[in-house]
């Protein structure tokens, strides 16, 4: 077991590793410890602020007293720390940070605190983290669970509004509910991940945790630090592993926060050209500035350390490494060489990736990255950014604009359905249906589906299938999995009553048994980041707007045969090579009556015949229902 409380007090290797950038778990030695020092009990405070010219400790046991608590500075490491005795676990407290400059004086939260008040209070509080992990089991194993040939399906949850207690003025579930319950649906729906929206401290719940000044705190929204901790060992302990969202890219203006931290631009770029984000008026991280490094690396891996994530899922990477990202022309100052690419983000990125891996080699890392940067997903030493895996933007943007059309123009828009082939491998892709695409006016997954409702879950249940059938690791935003109707609302719960009616409780069963095939076929999964995994057997049926492919598994004659129709016309007696004769079991059809289809079907598989078709000798001859999709696996 861990404990940050038993934290020595800084040594020089400290000041030198943190002043090099290179400290990766300051979280032990900056911020509030308790500890005993000559037979006195109380806590070590340590802040970094170089620019001050006093910091004060103020707090509930002194009466917020601005001038009874100082801290000395540590050298010229620009570190202000000291001992408060009788200082104790619950205490809330900030510095107050005088600056050398502009008479700049203000009450800031501890950048490094383990926990804080319950916005919109923004104290620190004083925490220890002690918890007797039981997660000891998947801990072992879970290298298993997160490798890239190995089935991941990831649950993406928002906690404050996945299920709430309307009794009880609509009020959140806590930490130690959602332990009980979201961990016993996820398992149910056969999800191997949850992915966790971030739950850093965030002042404003609007931000949906994006706006973070809590690097070091999990929200107190829903509990403590441990209630936290309970949650994941809880999900472990099921065989669940956990993703965080963490966001490096900006932090918010509030006061009370990082932003002009002691007078000065400590944190953030000083020129708004780099330091201002223009699309979420936030400031943007100093990633040259070797503090700056290790203040975020040290975030990276308390979470890593002290949570057990299994992941980290990094928010809007494409910000971080363009200069020139959402701004025009003379907004922004290109690099030392002329060109738009930040280079000190790119190192950090690089750094950050190599700190995790050398560290953890059994977690991943996870790169929200929007543009064709080249090599996102590839090792540092090969010249990649390492992280483990991209989200597919581009898979998830052509697959809902095809779908969103009504199926009689499909046929003028097909490669939007096939193009992701010519550079689906070029990198360790997601396939994601994340909370972007259900939010600011852009209405729920079901909504954006054409045709009368039966129509709508029919595309629905197409678009997951597809999903399902194409390599890479899947991504579905809590909602999704059961058609909810509304798009997603922070404020309120998902709207649960609807899986009590025929479509949607069809639309759960569907993914749930997608999940399941995907688990247990090898050929869905385990070459999902090679091309040796997939083989077209007919990408170019535009005018019938089919699809027709193969998944393969590491084995040889591990196949399974995914055909789609994209159409709400029933192909009879439609014909599609396959690679060998024999009986092809029909694994999973889209349109069957436990999924609210309209129960077409093959009676549970087929024949093939010696029939040559799409360049193959031999062929299925298969009924492929509307707007459905089917697996086939050879027997």
């Amino acid at each position: 077991m861990q404990k940050p409380a038993d934290a020595q007090l800084l040594t020089d290797q400290d000041l030198y590793l943190f002043n090099e950038g290179n400290h990766v778990r300051l979280y032990k030695k900056l911020g509030a410890h308790p500890l005993t020092q000559n037979g006195v009990e109380g806590t070590h405070f340590a802040v970094w602020a170089p620019n001050a010219a006093a910091v004060t400790v103020i707090g509930d046991f002194n009466g917020w007293n601005k001038t009874s608590d100082p801290l000395r500075q540590r050298g010229h490491s620009g570190i202000w720390e000291g001992f408060i005795p009788g200082v104790k676990q619950g205490n809330n407290y900030k510095y107050q940070v005088t600056s050398k400059y502009n008479n700049f004086s203000a009450e800031k939260a501890d950048p490094y605190a383990f926990a804080s008040e319950i916005p919109p209070k923004t104290a620190s509080v004083v925490r220890e983290l002690d918890y007797e992990w039981r997660d000891q089991v998947w801990m072992k194993h879970r290298g298993q669970g997160n490798g890239l040939k190995n089935p991941v399906s990831i649950y993406e949850v928002h906690l404050g509004s996945w299920m709430r207690v309307p009794e009880e003025g609509n009020r959140s579930l806590t930490y130690a509910e959602l332990a009980d319950k979201l961990t016993d649906y996820v398992r149910q729906m056969g999800f191997t991940h949850i992915e966790l929206m971030p739950i850093t401290e965030h002042p404003f719940y609007g931000s949906w945790g994006y706006q973070t000044t809590g690097y070091f705190s999990p929200t107190s929204r829903y509990g403590s630090p441990q209630d936290l901790m309970h949650l994941i060992d809880r999900l472990h302990q099921n065989g669940i592993g956990v993703i965080m969202d963490w966001v490096p890219a900006h932090f918010p203006t509030d006061l009370h926060g990082l932003e002009y931290f002691d007078g000065t631009h400590l944190y953030e770029h000083a020129d708004p050209r780099q330091g201002f984000h223009p699309d979420w008026k936030s400031s943007i991280f100093n990633f040259g500035r070797n503090e700056v490094k290790s203040f975020l690396l040290s975030s990276a891996m308390f979470w890593l350390d002290l949570y057990h994530a299994d992941g980290l899922r990094v928010d809007a990477v494409a910000s971080m490494l363009y200069l020139d990202y959402s701004r025009k022309k003379g907004e922004w100052i290109p690099n030392r060489h002329g060109g738009n690419e930040n280079l000190e983000a790119i190192a950090f990125l690089k750094q950050f990736n190599h700190v995790v891996y050398e560290n953890y080699p059994d977690v991943q890392t996870y790169a929200e990255e929007s543009t064709a940067w080249p090599m996102v997903s590839r090792p540092t030493y090969l010249g990649g950014l390492g992280f483990g895996l991209k989200w597919d933007m581009g898979w998830m943007h052509d697959t809902l604009s095809y779908l969103s059309r009504d199926p009689v123009y499909r046929k003028y828009h097909h490669t939007a359905l096939n193009f992701r082939m010519l550079y689906a491998f070029g990198e360790n892709f997601v396939l994601p249906l994340s909370h972007d695409e259900v939010t600011h006016g852009k209405g729920s997954l079901i909504k954006k589906m054409p045709g009368n409702d039966w129509e709508k879950f029919a595309n629905l249940r197409l678009l997951f299938g597809g999903m399902f059938a194409q390599p890479g690791q899947k991504l579905v935003f809590m909602g999704g999995e059961f058609g909810q109707w509304k798009e997603w609302n922070h404020d309120a719960s998902l709207d649960w009553d609807q899986t009590e009616h025929a479509p949607h409780y069809g639309m759960q069963n569907w993914v749930r048994d997608l999940n399941r095939l995907y688990r247990s076929e090898p050929a869905m999964h385990e070459l999902n980041c090679s091309n040796t995994g997939f083989e077209w057997i007919d990408a170019n049926d535009s005018q019938q707007s089919t699809l027709a492919f193969l998944r393969k598994g590491q084995s040889d004659g591990d196949t399974i045969l995914a055909v789609c129709n994209f159409t709400p016309i029933a192909r009879l007696n439609y014909r599609v090579g396959v690679p060998r004769g024999g009986y092809w079991k029909e694994l999973l059809n889209s349109d069957a009556p436990d999924y609210w289809g309209g129960g077409m079907g093959n009676l549970g598989g087929t024949e093939a015949q010696g029939v040559p078709c799409h360049g193959r000798p031999n062929s299925l001859e298969i009924t492929l229902p509307p707007l459905s999709i089917l697996f086939f696996k050879p027997e």
